[in-house]
């Protein structure tokens, strides 16, 4: 993992923690969405939301075939939930992401909580 990628990591860690302070738990994937993307901005990262991208399977391209919430600075996935838990499958579908896009890493956060600290979840594509 390169350094770059701590450093986004550590800025969306504080703007996760900046928005759920300010906003608390209890609204839309979307709300927190558009609060984050606005704590990065602010923090001079450059967010892109709801990409679409395509997936190539069997030497076909599938146009949008999946799409992640937030890439930050073409480095990082951020994945948003808002659910009473976190079953397995958002964890497979954030190391999809990164294997599919060739990034090195991801985080998940799931803002329906009652501690932040404990639903910020970080993983790594070994590639």
């Amino acid at each position: 993992m390169e350094i770059e990628e701590n450093a986004i990591s550590y800025k969306v860690r504080g703007a996760i923690f900046n928005v759920y302070n300010n906003l608390g738990p209890g609204l839309l994937e979307s709300a927190y969405e558009v609060a984050l993307r606005i704590e990065l901005e602010k923090m001079g990262c450059d967010v892109k939301a709801q990409v679409t991208l395509p997936l190539v399977y069997e030497g076909v391209t599938i146009p949008n075939a999946y799409r992640i919430d937030m890439l930050v600075d073409d480095k990082v996935i951020v994945e948003i939930k808002a659910v009473s838990s976190l079953p397995e499958v958002f964890f497979a579908q954030l190391m999809t992401y990164l294997k599919l896009t060739g990034k090195k890493l991801g985080i998940l956060v799931n803002f329906k909580t009652t501690d932040i600290s404990k639903s910020i979840y970080r993983r790594a594509n070994n590639l």
